[in-house]
């Protein structure tokens, strides 16, 4: 994630609200090549008139050319860094058609590279790690360059690391020809669901989701203690079940949230921070969540219901630990919530935009029902862009009477896809097209629907970018075997005991991702780590979202930490502080993971649906003992002491072994007796 994502305003002046400040040559080829881009995604989903493989070719086309756009953007007035960019940029897309040019002639050389394939691929990967260099910086790319070192040279490095040498074209040919490196598993959810639900998310942005969802969390929790820091929480937790992007959620709710905390009395700091934990949940917030959800459930080659099922109570645990933590900072600062008049009621904002909800309610049923991503994603943006284009010929309907028919007779036609296919759809978008051209505020939407698609691509870019460079890591490990090297060695390291192998995941998760995206910390811990934890005992869904869990709480964390470094800018905080205030609102967090190894039913992968409730009541009184002792305060500030008996009682809790629940129960029982009672005495004397 490059620092202008971080911002909120792209190189090329294309603000998270999709809009075009420049009007120069540079943008107009940017805003056009987005178009074609959403286009071609659109087309591909909706008819799949290619292979697998040029499919995804032609996506790291797209995205290389974005990313040497944007730079070409930022180049006016320099001539030579303009033309470099465009030259580099034109390059890129027109090597990424030789798979599609030459698909049956690479198919009979299977194994055997040409001297123009090796060519070819040289320079096709030399060209993503120069893009992934100038969107995010050196630390992934060069990460990536360990790898391909190591493919490159390992054979010198002494047993158990070293491998028994591979060639140049080899390692060309497992980098680029084939599904094991930069066209790999990543890159193919990139191309297929993640651009489809970016764009999803994009689409109900711009018809005014935000909106919707900031009124329902004012509605709801803005009168209570710490009001429009819940909010910040609630708002945060609702769009991350649509765009499934921390970044992305603190650059958009962060311009509401944030300064609405400031104003009632929040520290600019403690502000940011809740916006980033807030976030970065967004990324196991099912239904949409983020990209490591799809490249998860094609990597352990099961349904993307049964990841949405193992994240659901995860994620609603680490959104109630947030707002636990909210209340309990509230407390003890003296914070209270927004006046009950000025907050809108969120009956009526539903009823006023209830048609938003729509296309989100069929996505979560087309999911839950075993439709695949692919599927249930094509009918969400389907409807997404039927209810948008919709709503304002609606809106020219007098009469309630009158607009129920409409909808009514929209929804039953559009039904007809299940029966006679995606014409139907196309059809109805067309018709629905045409009819906004002459009605008022249709000329509107029709603008809106164009940002929505180029800012979904804008997007898609350093999510599909990441995606593609960490092929070359996969490449390297599937080549070399490096996974069970490193294996071998953290089970000498760990000396078999599953507490201290899940410490050091943790360690190695949160150092990671301090400085790479939240998909390659993913696909590197899981592919080293997760088969020992599954060797383990651990299952494999729950090892996997161990990491996941952890590549996400990086984010958070100094020195580098994406997200709290967006929040501080919009904050106008400093980095660090709101930074670790981020790993302090989101410390309670840290318990589920290990909760859910220890007692997989937290994830809902085995045991009753008793089981599943009862880890559930022990993991909300171990946050909540953990959030207390975190800020130091329940009914009245804790003196230290106290704190240390919260956290035993925690511990206990978590350990999951034949005693310590007992233990953890006790122990939270007489904990909470006796505070509330300290709390009581100090309470009528200050009275």
């Amino acid at each position: 994630m490059s620092q202008h994502e971080e911002s909120g305003v792209d190189p090329a002046g294309i603000d998270t609200k999709g809009e075009v400040f420049g009007h120069g040559v540079e943008s107009r080829g940017l805003f056009w090549i987005a178009i074609a881009f959403s286009a071609f995604q659109i087309v591909t989903a909706a008819y799949s008139p290619l292979s697998s493989l040029p499919v995804r070719s032609i996506h790291v086309g797209f995205l290389l050319l974005m990313v040497f756009a944007l730079y070409a953007a930022m180049g006016r007035g320099n001539p030579v860094r303009v033309v470099t960019a465009w030259a580099l940029g034109g390059l890129s897309f027109a090597l990424s058609l030789y798979h599609l040019i030459y698909e049956g002639d690479l198919v009979q050389r299977s194994g055997d590279p040409s001297t123009t394939d090796l060519v070819v691929g040289t320079i096709m990967v030399a060209l993503v790690f120069e893009a992934a260099r100038r969107l995010m910086g050196w630390a992934l790319p060069l990460l990536c360059l360990v790898f391909v070192a190591y493919a490159a040279f390992g054979e010198v490095l002494p047993s158990p690391l070293g491998h028994r040498g591979y060639g140049f074209d080899q390692i060309v040919n497992q980098y680029f020809l084939g599904t094991e490196g930069i066209f790999g598993i990543p890159c193919y959810v990139s191309a297929t669901y993640i651009f489809l639900f970016i764009l999803f998310g994009s689409f109900l942005e711009q018809a005014g989701m935000i909106r919707l969802f900031t009124d329902v969390a004012l509605g709801t929790v803005g009168h209570t203690k710490g009001g429009p820091a819940k909010v910040a929480v609630v708002t945060s937790g609702l769009m991350g079940t649509i765009n499934g992007s921390g970044i992305a959620n603190v650059v958009t709710t962060g311009q509401l949230t944030i300064p609405l905390m400031k104003r009632f009395g929040y520290r600019a700091e403690f502000a940011g921070a809740v916006e980033a934990t807030a976030s970065m949940g967004g990324q196991i917030m099912p239904p949409v969540m983020g990209a490591v959800a799809f490249i998860m459930a094609e990597t352990l080659n099961i349904s993307y219901a049964e990841v949405c099922k193992a994240a659901a109570i995860p994620a609603l645990l680490y959104y109630a630990s947030a707002i636990w933590m909210v209340h309990l900072e509230a407390g003890i600062a003296g914070l209270h919530g927004m006046p009950k008049d000025q907050c809108p009621s969120a009956l009526k904002a539903l009823k006023r935009q209830w048609f938003l909800m729509v296309p989100l309610a069929a996505l979560v049923y087309l999911l839950l029902a075993g439709f695949t991503p692919m599927f249930s994603g094509t009918v969400g943006l389907a409807l997404t862009a039927i209810v948008i284009l919709g709503s304002s010929i609606a809106a020219n309907i007098g009469g309630m009477a009158g607009r129920m028919v409409f909808w009514a007779v929209l929804g039953v036609a559009s039904s007809a896809f299940f029966k006679l296919g995606i014409n139907v759809v196309v059809g109805i978008v067309a018709a629905l097209i045409a009819i906004n051209f002459f009605v008022r505020g249709g000329r509107e939407t029709m603008r809106m629907t164009v940002r929505g698609l180029v800012e979904g691509a804008r997007s898609a870019v350093p999510v599909g970018v990441a995606c593609t460079l960490v092929g070359t890591i996969i490449g390297t490990m599937t080549l070399t075997g490096i996974a069970g090297s490193f294996t071998q060695g953290l089970v000498s390291m760990s000396g078999g005991s599953l507490f201290l192998t899940l410490v050091l995941t943790m360690i190695a998760s949160l150092i990671l991702g301090m400085g790479i995206p939240t998909i390659p910390t993913y696909i590197i811990t899981s592919s080293l780590v997760a088969p020992m934890l599954f060797k383990m005992g651990v299952p494999l869904v729950v090892s996997h979202m161990y990491v996941f869990y952890f590549g996400i709480l990086a984010d958070l964390t100094p020195p580098v930490g994406l997200a709290a470094f967006a929040a501080a800018s919009i904050a106008r905080a400093q980095f660090f502080t709101t930074g670790w205030w981020a790993v302090r609102v989101a410390m309670a967090g840290f318990v589920v993971p290990f909760m859910a190894v220890y007692d997989p039913s937290l994830m809902m992968v085995s045991g009753s649906l008793f089981d599943t409730a009862y880890v559930v009541i022990k993991a909300m009184l171990a946050i909540g003992l953990w959030g207390a002792a975190t800020i130091g305060f329940l009914w009245a500030p804790m003196p230290l002491w106290e704190r240390g008996v919260a956290v035993a009682a925690a511990f206990l809790l978590v350990a999951a072994v034949p005693w310590t629940d007992q233990a953890g129960f006790a122990l939270s029982a007489v904990f909470i007796a006796w505070h509330w009672m300290r709390a009581r005495r100090v309470a009528s004397l200050g009275a």
